[in-house]
């Protein structure tokens, strides 16, 4: 069965950086699209960041593009999420997901098939 295991969580200061790391297993790595979600306290889940089998296209949402980087590594079977310049309100549970739709030109960052447990990422001010 499909599995996503994340970890790199934590408390961090306005400003700085996480790297959120997301271990797949249970199936062939390299032949699906991922991506991250997060959702705060009160609102809906949204779509932050996805990237193609192959890692030659990604999609990010306006508010991460710049400070977000997503990224795969299909040896390790793992997809990473790199964020800098955190802010408050980045502040959420942060997903991984499988299975997003493609090509993002046509679905966006529409709806994955599997999700991970969530890690929890808090930016202080």
């Amino acid at each position: 069965q499909v599995q996503l295991i994340e970890s790199g969580g934590g408390l961090v200061q306005a400003g700085g950086s996480l790297r959120l790391s997301c271990a797949a297993s249970g199936r062939t790595f390299s032949r699906y699209v991922m991506g991250w979600f997060r959702q705060a306290p009160g609102k809906e889940r949204e779509g932050v960041a996805g990237i193609n089998e192959n890692g030659g296209s990604t999609i990010y949402a306006d508010s991460v593009k710049g400070r977000f980087t997503i990224s795969r590594d299909n040896a390790k079977n793992t997809v990473y999420l790199q964020m800098n310049s955190l802010k408050p309100e980045d502040t959420a549970v942060y997903y991984c997901a499988s299975d997003l739709p493609s090509p993002f030109e046509d679905y966006g960052l529409g709806t994955p098939t599997y999700w991970g447990q969530g890690t929890q990422v808090t930016v202080s001010s």
